[in-house]
């Protein structure tokens, strides 16, 4: 051990010593007296499948202090005798679902867990599809520290090789006029799906306007204040939902760019995810979440009733559908392209309306 480490060491070892003699016919353990990290809520975000890897992840590279709630909202047979036995092997809390959550029903009940089991300042959700870096959660802690803001979000990457391409890094949200006078909600994104090595400039804390829920730190009583966060959104803008309330609430947002989490789709959807993916980006909580918003907000006109935001969700949703890739296989691309203007994006939709409306979910 070098000199520095062991110097840094010396005034935990002290405590240990002196708390051992006078408490010695108790007892102890070393971690009892490690202060108190904040909560990480690691929860479902669209498929399972990820769950293992990720989770695995944050234990191996996180060595900050963290109570961990993991939210299992009806995973398969083997990710839930998973999530049993880590839980066990780490001792982290464990709630399950019989049903299939929206992430932020799920949010919320790692938010009312850290209520009753937590006095710290802050809780930090992380989706089961994100793996994150080393360092990951202090620097998150001390951006929240240093600033006082009341959501603080990581340097967010997207697929392999990790901490490459960016997803996003901050960006706006808000409500405004469009050209034809109608209150509209709005989303702009910086630095989306744009390559970190390629910027004219590196990353630096700043404050921004909007993050998203791959990884967000979120002071406790942000939340105490919004009620949690809003359960009727659950599939759409709930991360701008959010950024918008803490704003509301007088909250700045802050982004910590050495603090690095890649969001890792996997690259086909198992037979397992299948469900809970097409029932995640659904038709119908499109459409419900769309009305929600337009009544919360006193929206006049939402823009993406048939736009950017429909066309988003059908385009996702297209990868969890082999059919199309499979007739282009088969027939070649020309019948391929036909198929799927002609055959598959009409009748998607309206299978999806079908065999995922929110009644049989329940």
């Amino acid at each position: 051990m070098n000199y520095r480490a062991f110097s840094g060491m010396c005034p935990l070892i002290v405590r240990f010593v002196i708390f051992y003699l006078t408490y010695g016919n108790n007892k102890l353990c070393l971690f009892d007296m490690l202060p108190e990290g904040p909560v990480v809520a690691f929860v479902p975000q669209e498929v399972f499948s990820t769950t293992q890897k990720c989770l695995k992840r944050l234990y191996e590279v996180t060595e900050e202090p963290f109570d961990l709630v993991c939210i299992d909202g009806n995973s398969d047979s083997k990710t839930k005798a998973f999530l049993e036995d880590y839980s066990q092997e780490k001792g982290f809390t464990l709630l399950r679902s019989e049903r299939y959550l929206p992430p932020n029903q799920a949010r919320n009940m790692a938010y009312e867990w850290a209520k009753e089991n937590s006095e710290g300042d802050y809780i930090v959700f992380i989706d089961n599809d994100a793996l994150v870096s080393s360092g990951w959660l202090t620097a998150m802690v001390n951006c929240a520290d240093e600033t006082g803001a009341g959501l603080v979000g990581p340097a967010y990457y997207e697929h392999l090789p990790e901490c490459s391409k960016l997803h996003m890094y901050g960006g706006e949200c808000g409500i405004e006029r469009d050209e034809s006078g109608e209150l509209t909600l709005f989303e702009r994104h910086d630095c989306q799906h744009k390559d970190e090595a390629g910027l004219e400039t590196p990353l630096v804390r700043k404050s921004t306007g909007l993050i998203e829920f791959h990884a967000v730190l979120v002071r406790m009583d942000l939340l105490a204040k919004t009620g949690g966060l809003d359960p009727a959104l659950s599939c759409f803008a709930e991360h701008a939902d959010l950024s918008m309330l803490a704003k509301q609430h007088g909250y700045e947002i802050w982004l910590e760019p050495d603090s690095k989490v890649t969001y890792v789709p996997p690259k086909r959807l198992e037979r397992t995810d299948r469900d809970f993916f097409f029932l995640r980006w659904s038709e119908d909580w499109m459409q419900a979440d769309q009305k929600h918003l337009i009544d919360k907000w006193d929206l006049e006109y939402f823009p993406n009733t048939k736009g950017r935001g429909l066309q988003w969700l059908r385009i996702h949703r297209g990868f969890g559908c082999q059919s199309v890739s499979r007739v282009r296989k088969i027939f070649g691309n020309k019948i391929g392209r036909f198929y799927e203007k002609r055959i598959f994006k009409r009748l998607e939709p309206k299978w999806n309306r079908y065999k995922y409306a929110s009644h049989k979910w329940k």
